[in-house]
């Protein structure tokens, strides 16, 4: 059996309060290897309409995302794991040190940290009235659609890298990762042009992270994301992709967490500055 050289370690895991999701699949799998782990969320406003409850969509969606953390630290409590959460909206720039605070009341301090909150609102280039991109209701991008991707995707990303490492020299560290999660569409993404651009942003935060942090013994990667099913896709949308995709399936939240778990082990020691296309072939760059 491979030892992934994760267990005891403190894992801050942001975004992870949807049961479906990839924040939660990844918290599931890092206390599985008797990792330590703070999970951070911030719960949607919106409500589920009962009558979509079972059905994947966007109400399904938002539904989970207005969850608090309570049901994956139970799935990982009864598995005799170790968790803890908090929530906080990490577009508060206040929020973010006091994170770090949290974990380290809880468990110390942060060994690995994974950033896979995110904010999504779509936007376009295309006039209010005109058809929307792919049939979906976006709004024309304005500062305010702009600034609420990047506030999340972006800022609070790198934010929440220069904190990490700032605790990281204070004690003296030697050892330690970053995982971020990006899109496959980071480079373009019609109908979603902030979030799109934020992530690529983030890409950009990340490559320089790895070149600085390398010599004090840090690994920086993002892992980009194809179409994953984390309660969002409506089942007719879902048939669709599959012909689009190589393996022939939209992605399991668990997969991605394989892979976030890969580049956070000792297996990945000698990885860092890379980008992962995990997608069942959605994309392969040259």
């Amino acid at each position: 059996m491979i030892d992934s050289g994760l267990n005891g370690k403190v894992v801050l895991i942001t975004g992870a309060n949807n049961p479906y999701g990839i924040g939660a699949a990844s918290a599931r799998a890092f206390a599985a290897q008797g990792a330590r782990v703070f999970i951070h969320f911030f719960r949607s406003a919106n409500v589920l309409d009962k009558k979509q409850e079972h059905t994947p969509g966007e109400a399904f969606f938002q539904a989970q995302q207005s969850k608090t953390a309570d049901e994956v630290l139970q799935a990982i409590h009864q598995s005799g794991g170790k968790a803890a959460a908090w929530e906080a909206d990490l577009a508060d720039l206040t929020n973010i040190p006091e994170l770090f605070n949290q974990v380290e009341v809880a468990f110390g301090p942060v060994d690995v940290l994974v950033n896979n909150a995110a904010a999504g609102e779509r936007d376009t280039f295309l006039p209010s009235g005109a058809e929307a991109v792919m049939n979906r209701t976006v709004s024309t991008v304005s500062a305010a659609s702009h600034d609420h991707n990047f506030a999340v995707n972006s800022r609070a990303v790198a934010l929440m890298m220069a904190e990490y490492m700032r605790r990281f020299v204070e004690r003296n560290a030697e050892w330690g990762r970053i995982v971020n999660v990006s899109t496959d569409g980071a480079s373009a993404f019609p109908g979603e042009l902030s979030y799109g651009a934020s992530k690529h942003a983030m890409e950009s935060y990340s490559r320089a992270a790895a070149i600085e942090l390398g010599p004090y013994g840090v690994t920086v990667n993002v892992v980009s994301l194809g179409p994953v099913q984390t309660g969002y896709i409506p089942l007719e949308m879902e048939e669709k992709l599959r012909k689009e995709i190589p393996l022939g399936r939209v992605g399991k939240p668990e997969e991605v967490a394989d892979a976030i778990m890969f580049l956070a082990s000792e297996q990945a020691g000698w990885i860092t500055g890379q980008l992962l296309y995990v997608g069942g072939g959605h994309v392969m760059p040259l």
